[in-house]
C-alpha cells in the first residue's frame, strides 16, 4: 500500500449492524458458522471491547484474521496480548502472538476459502484463488493473531 496509513476499512452502517447482530447471537450462544464475540481491553479506556470475529483454524492452531486492516480491535490486541472468546455461556481465555507477514501466507488462503463469502470484499480483490504473490501482498494489509486459549 503507498500511503502511510496503515489499512482499514471501516465498516458502513449496515454492516455494523450486521456485526451487532451477530455478536448478540453469539452471546447468547448461537454461532454463524463458527463466529464468536471477542472481548479486548480497550488501550486508552481500559474497558472491555467486543466485537463478533470468525476464529480459524489452521495447522491445528486457531487465529484471528482482522478482514478489515488495523482496526480498533487490533490496536487493542497489540496492547492487552489477549482476551476472550463467548459462545454463550461458555468464555475462553485467550493470549496472542501477531504473526509477521512472511508467516501469514497459508492462514490467510485457508481463511478466504473457509470466510471468503463473507470478507472478500475488505481484500480488495485479493481471493482464496489468487496467486501466493498477490496474497503475500496483501498480507501487511491484514493482521493475523495466532490464539493460545488459557486452561
Amino acid at each position: 500500500m503507498s500511503s502511510s496509513s496503515p489499512y482499514y476499512l471501516k465498516g458502513s452502517p449496515v454492516a455494523v449492524r450486521l456485526n451487532n447482530v451477530v455478536g448478540w447471537l453469539a452471546r447468547h450462544g448461537l454461532s454463524i458458522a463458527g463466529t464468536a464475540e471477542m472481548s479486548v481491553r480497550g488501550r486508552k479506556s481500559g474497558k472491555m471491547q467486543q466485537i463478533p470475529v470468525n476464529p480459524h483454524t489452521y495447522g491445528g492452531e486457531q487465529y484471528l484474521v482482522s478482514a478489515r486492516g488495523h482496526s480498533q480491535w487490533v490496536r487493542n490486541m497489540r496492547v492487552a496480548g489477549g482476551g476472550e472468546l463467548r459462545v454463550g455461556h461458555k468464555v475462553r481465555e485467550f493470549t496472542t502472538v501477531e504473526l509477521p507477514d512472511a508467516e501469514k501466507l497459508p492462514i490467510l488462503r485457508t481463511y478466504l476459502e473457509k470466510w471468503g463469502w463473507e470478507v472478500n470484499q475488505y481484500f480488495k480483490g485479493v481471493t482464496a484463488k489468487s496467486s501466493d504473490e498477490e496474497i503475500i501482498a496483501a498480507a501487511a494489509d491484514h493482521p493475523v493473531f495466532r490464539i493460545t486459549v488459557r486452561k
